[in-house]
């Protein structure tokens, strides 16, 4: 062990002037490589119990500056304030969008397809398929699309610009009352009633022409063998969550129950500005945060930080959300 204390500033001076000379006596140059511009393919691959799962980014999601009125009852300064404390940028609220696909063997699964070509949230997103392809997987061999929800982050990656099926042998499963409502134009009203109807006329090209394709699921139904539903109304309608069980082994697939991993496990009471039912999300939520708390239950989020994976710790009145730790090996 080296002692600090030995360490003079003659001795650094010493290796200093030893560095110099050796490269004054013509040492060969190190090479230099390009930068490669481009980041690792975004998936990460990791068993639950039998099970083979996959979660697929489609690329982040860029709400902007903090501001009054993102989540209720949290003003911009909150907001600056607990980023800074929890070193996080305050100049843009990113979110992750984090698809889980689960091989049971029998059954290839993607739950939730990502934006799709839209650029609603930014110019990040729109990568689920890349991504899959790098991941190994071919979208011709999925055969359940499972939908928390009909938002645009969550389903208008069904179906390409000129109308052609990304996961043409898929069967799609969803909650009835968020088909209803997000292809009823009808329901877009009140202030954000443009922002409403963008968001109802994109979902009817993505969901309509695969009416035929669609399954309703229902509050406690496995959807398909070792995937439960579990309705978490609020966030949309007919929000839906999943429990994906193997051998003994349980993640809970939680949708948008939440969309930041420090905002609201400090304030899991916030309604969000795209909720449906505020009050309902909020009920919804601690509910299923209580479940994952009690059980110690894994889950993934689609918009906590990549890849979504991690445990809830009960603190209080209040939630902490503790990573998971990431494996190399499968």
């Amino acid at each position: 062990m080296i002692n600090s204390s030995h360490l003079s500033r003659r001795h650094l001076l010493a290796g200093v002037s030893a560095t110099a000379a050796f490269a004054a006596l013509g040492s060969p140059a190190f090479a230099k490589a390009p930068q490669q511009g481009t980041p690792a393919p975004a998936f990460y691959r990791f068993k639950l119990g039998a099970f083979e799962a996959t979660v697929i980014s489609d690329g982040p999601l860029d709400l902007g500056e903090p501001k009054d009125g993102v989540f209720t009852g949290l003003s911009k300064d909150e907001m600056v304030r607990s980023l800074t404390d929890n070193f996080l940028p305050t100049d843009n609220v990113r979110l992750e969008q984090n698809a889980l696909l689960i091989n049971t063997g029998d059954r290839l699964a993607l739950l939730d397809t990502g934006c799709g070509s839209s650029r609603m949230f930014g110019q990040n997103s729109g990568r689920l398929l890349g991504n899959m392809k790098a991941a190994g997987i071919d979208p011709n061999d999925i055969d359940a699309v499972i939908l928390t929800h009909a938002h645009p982050d969550h389903c208008w990656g069904l179906l390409a610009d000129d109308g052609a099926r990304h996961f043409p042998n898929a069967q799609i499963y969803m909650a009835q009352a968020d088909l209803e409502f997000w292809t009823d134009e009808s329901k877009a009203v009140g202030p954000a009633a443009d922002f409403l109807k963008g968001m109802i006329v994109g979902t009817r090209k993505q969901l309509l022409p695969l009416r035929e394709r669609i399954v309703f699921v229902k509050d406690g139904q496995e959807v398909i063998p070792g995937v439960q539903a579990m309705a978490a109304p609020g966030h949309t309608v007919g929000h839906t969550v999943y429990i994906v069980t193997s051998q003994g082994k349980t993640l809970c697939n939680a949708g948008d129950s939440a969309h930041h991993h420090v905002l609201v496990t400090e304030k899991p009471r916030l309604e969000f500005t795209f909720d449906t039912d505020g009050k309902q999300a909020v009920a919804s939520r601690l509910r299923v945060f209580d479940m994952l708390a009690k059980e110690r239950m894994p889950f993934i989020t689609y918009h906590f930080p990549w890849p979504g994976l991690g445990h809830l710790a009960k603190n209080g009145d209040a939630y902490r959300y503790v990573p998971a730790t990431l494996q190399t090996v499968l």
